[in-house]
């Protein structure tokens, strides 16, 4: 095996080799020669390790094949010990039957019409953001556009005031930024942050048990699937993964987007030619900037792939950074190209019971953002540094100032 690869040395999942996003180099050294590779585990001084799998056909096999490769027994997120599990199982956390349970229930906030219905009010948040942004000429990006149109989406979804918005930001930014010191102050801190959160959620259901109303809140609380619902603590839960989940991936796959049409002109002038390829520059954007870097499954029996011998309790991640740029699906995959159809990127899941719930949503948002965008805006450039999130699970833009110029 090649050197680089060593067992004791090699390092593709550390916070400190995403400092500037994954590490790409590496993944197609891994794709090349070692599709399924021991690694040692996300702390250096843990005797923990696991499998990490770089190819796109592997992931997907992975996604679906929960029978095998389970989200319950040790949770989906790359920590080797997660003490608080049984406590703060999210749906993510889950295996069916209890995911196809809790999936059920919630589905009934994201059907195509509730997203039909968002759609108009978007187009119209997006506008006041670019003209907003016009107006000033010089913005940072990542706060006055690309988190706006995310947390009015996901708190008006809920039902959340608005005015409550940047609480949402706040709580999710330390949550998720804990190995970041521009956002946490550590664990501690983003453990603090979830903790706010789930009382605020606690607060907000009270509320609406009292008062209801028609948003996605009063929706959980009183869904009746089957003589089924959400208990106090599954909503709570779920609040916290929804207002995270809704709200980082997106914010960061329209902040790389952005970026990426920055980088490549050609793009940004075929998009402002064409803006009906927004849809599919949205995909793209998310295939280049994947911004969930990995999930975590464990395997429930003795198992097998590419001939290496996976055991019952193995921990197995799958890198979907390097599965959006294996050569074996997509053509030319270090091209960024927005006519790119079909872009069958791993960025929401490799599909099964966990592909991602708001995808619709994510994507609808993005392509709206966009579209507006490039009617609106002649030209875009960098008036500062990009800083990118110190997080080897999500490939963040804290900050990109960009002065706009109307068209």
């Amino acid at each position: 095996m090649n050197p680089l690869l060593n067992y004791e040395t090699f390092d593709a999942i550390s916070n400190e080799v995403h400092r500037h996003g994954p590490p790409h180099d590496l993944y197609t050294l891994m794709r090349r020669e070692a599709p399924i590779l021991k690694h040692r585990g996300i702390d250096p001084g843990s005797p923990d390790w696991l499998w990490a799998i770089s190819r796109h056909a592997d992931v997907v096999e992975v996604s679906r094949t929960f029978q095998t490769f389970s989200s319950a027994k040790r949770g989906s997120l790359m920590n080797q010990d997660r003490p608080d599990l049984d406590f703060a199982r999210m749906l993510i956390d889950s295996d069916p039957p209890d995911h196809t349970r809790l999936r059920t229930i919630v589905n009934r906030g994201f059907t195509p019409k509730a997203m039909r219905l968002l759609e108009a009010h978007f187009y119209e948040v997006a506008d006041r953001l670019i003209d907003d942004a016009l107006r000033a000429g010089s913005v940072e990006f990542v706060y006055a556009v690309a988190s706006e149109l995310p947390l009015v989406a996901i708190t008006e979804l809920l039902g959340i005031p608005h005015e409550d918005r940047r609480k949402v930001f706040d709580w999710s930014n330390r949550m998720i930024g804990s190995t970041d010191p521009d956002y946490s102050g550590g664990i501690d801190d983003a453990t603090n942050a979830a903790t706010e959160l789930y009382m605020y959620a606690n607060e907000m259901a009270a509320l609406r048990r009292s008062d209801p109303r028609d948003d996605l809140i009063t929706t959980l609380i009183s869904s009746d699937v089957g003589g089924d619902q959400l208990s106090e603590h599954e909503f709570d839960l779920f609040v916290l993964l929804l207002s995270v989940a809704g709200n980082e991936t997106t914010r960061n796959g329209i902040s790389h987007g952005l970026l990426a049409l920055i980088e490549h002109p050609d793009a940004f002038d075929a998009l402002k030619s064409d803006p009906s390829l927004a849809a599919t520059a949205a995909d793209e954007m998310l295939r280049w900037s994947t911004p969930v870097n990995h999930f975590l499954r464990t395997a429930t029996c003795d198992t097998e792939l590419h001939g290496t011998k996976i055991r019952e309790g193995e921990a197995v991640v799958m890198l979907y950074a390097s599965a959006n740029r294996d050569e074996e699906v997509f053509d030319n995959p270090f091209t960024f190209d927005i006519t790119r159809s079909p872009n069958p990127h791993v960025t929401f899941g490799g599909g099964g019971p966990h592909h991602c719930l708001g995808f619709n949503l994510a994507k609808m948002e993005m392509r709206i953002m966009f579209e507006q965008l490039v009617s609106k805006v002649g030209k875009v450039e960098l008036t500062g540094e990009v800083t990118k999130l110190r997080s080897s699970f999500i490939h963040g833009i804290k900050q990109m100032p960009v002065r706009l110029t109307a068209g």
